[in-house]
C-alpha cells in the first residue's frame, strides 16, 4: 500500500460543493507556450495608398461620364502623389476619360453638321417642291413643309 502523504499518491476528487483545491496536482497543469511575438513596427504590409479607392471609381465612371471621372482621376493622383505613391488606376481614368471626351466631341459635330445639312436639304426641297408627293432623282418622296 501507498502511503497517502507521498507525493506520488493520487488525489481524490473533491466533493460536491467544495472549493477546488489550492494547489492542482502536476498532472492538472496546462503546458506553457511561448508568448506570441511583438507586433511588427513601422508600416503595415498593405498600406493604404490615398486615392486609390478614388482612382479605381474614376476609372469605372470614365466609361460612362467622362467629365466626372477626369475630375475624380485628377483628384485622386494628385493625392496619390503627394504621398509619394503612384495610382495606375487614376492614370488610366485620365487617359480614357480625355479620349473618350475627344471622340464624343468629335461624334457631335459630325451628328450636328449632318443634321445642319440634312435640313438644309431639306428646306432647299421645300421650296423647290412643296408640299406633297414628288419624284426626285428616281425615288418618291412625300415632302411635309411648313407654311
Amino acid at each position: 500500500m501507498t502511503d497517502p502523504q507521498s507525493p506520488d499518491a493520487p488525489t481524490p476528487p473533491p466533493a460536491y460543493g467544495s472549493p477546488p483545491p489550492e494547489n492542482p496536482p502536476p498532472a492538472a497543469a496546462q503546458p506553457a507556450y511561448p508568448a506570441a511575438p511583438p507586433a511588427p513596427s513601422g508600416t503595415p504590409a498593405n498600406p493604404a495608398i490615398p486615392g486609390r479607392t478614388m482612382g479605381i471609381v474614376a476609372f469605372i465612371l470614365s466609361f460612362f461620364i467622362q467629365l466626372v471621372a477626369l475630375i475624380l482621376g485628377i483628384v485622386a493622383l494628385v493625392q496619390s502623389r503627394k504621398a509619394g505613391h503612384k495610382n495606375g488606376w487614376a492614370l488610366a481614368a485620365i487617359i480614357i476619360s480625355s479620349v473618350l471626351i475627344v471622340v464624343g466631341i468629335i461624334v457631335g459635330i459630325a451628328v450636328i453638321g449632318t443634321a445642319i445639312a440634312g435640313a438644309g436639304e431639306y428646306a432647299r426641297l421645300c421650296a423647290e417642291y412643296g408640299s406633297g408627293v414628288h419624284q426626285i432623282n428616281g425615288v418618291e418622296v412625300t415632302l411635309t413643309c411648313p407654311s
